[in-house]
């Protein structure tokens, strides 16, 4: 089966389900790295992507809209020109009671109402006002930072808000 859509797994409901040691199959981490571009830097401003609702991130959502902001960047600003952090972290497991609905049949299956599920994936649970993304760059390079905090914004489930902070001194 084809994974659900992020809408299913959008709201928070019940206690995060993250111990590990009491899982079978865990899901891997799908985010490939959290960190991009060049550490050292100088930087005079920071923006933040800000989460505006409660929910959950899955991290195929996560991947996506780090990938675009930081394709978007290397490109339009170069490497060494800013600093992009991932804020979060998905700890928590998601779980899926999988229904059967078989070819030619004229019902689905009935199955066990509020089953515990099996793992599929996993999720960062946000709350509202917490940082997602980080990035660092010069002041020049502003509008292209905010541009690629816009496109990681469209793949996340919930809406953002951007942030842009001036470095004093």
């Amino acid at each position: 089966m084809p994974l659900r859509p992020g809408r299913c797994y959008r709201r928070i409901k019940g206690p995060p389900y993250t111990r590990l040691e009491y899982i079978s199959s865990i899901p891997p981490v799908n985010i490939a790295k959290f960190e991009d571009g060049n550490p050292h830097g100088n930087f005079d401003t920071t923006l933040h992507l800000v989460v505006l609702e409660d929910g959950q991130i899955r991290s195929n959502a996560l991947e996506a809209a780090r990938v675009m902001a930081v394709r978007y960047l290397s490109t339009e600003v170069g490497s060494q020109n800013y600093f992009f952090k991932l804020r979060v972290y998905p700890h928590h497991i998601l779980r899926e009671n999988k229904m059967i609905a078989g070819a030619g049949a004229d019902r689905l299956q009935d199955g066990m109402r509020l089953a515990f599920g099996t793992p599929i994936g996993r999720a960062a649970r946000v709350r509202r006002g917490q940082e997602v993304i980080t990035i660092k760059t010069y002041s020049q390079f502003v509008d292209k930072a905010k541009e690629a905090l816009r496109r990681a914004a469209s793949k996340l489930p919930m809406p953002c808000r951007i942030i842009v902070l001036k470095e004093s001194g």
